[in-house]
């Protein structure tokens, strides 16, 4: 058993791995597949932003920039978002201590209620 906790020990990123105990392999999948899922997310801001960008629309071209400009920032920013969640969720299933709150989902949902509303905008008139 001595060697398995050295080995998890050694992964990486150390700040996540490098303490507490290993915790049922049920919870580091579920917050793995909630990982996955906000790639997935993310995945889907960038090719939206790149469609804008891409496909003929017959909207403004400054207008077109700047929603492919905020969904492809909101495809960034769920990315890094998904990271850091699942490093920040990963210790503390290992510390036995409270899961992080989402405060960084309330602004990329608010991104995404501003890029939609001037998409509602755009498409209206």
């Amino acid at each position: 058993m001595n060697g398995v906790v050295t080995e998890a020990r050694q992964r990486w990123p150390k700040w996540v791995y490098g303490i507490g105990d290993e915790p049922d392999v049920r919870f580091s999948l579920a917050n793995e597949r909630t990982f996955l899922a906000w790639i997935r997310t993310a995945m889907a801001l960038l090719a939206g932003g790149v469609a804008v960008e891409v496909v003929d629309i017959d909207i403004a071209d400054g207008t077109k920039k700047a929603l492919a400009a905020m969904l492809l920032v909101l495809g960034i920013a769920s990315a890094a978002t998904a990271w850091l969640r699942w490093a920040r969720s990963e210790r503390a299933i290992r510390t036995h201590t409270p899961l992080p709150s989402p405060g960084a989902t309330a602004l990329l949902a608010g991104g995404m209620v501003l890029t939609g509303a001037l998409l509602l905008v755009v498409s209206i008139w």
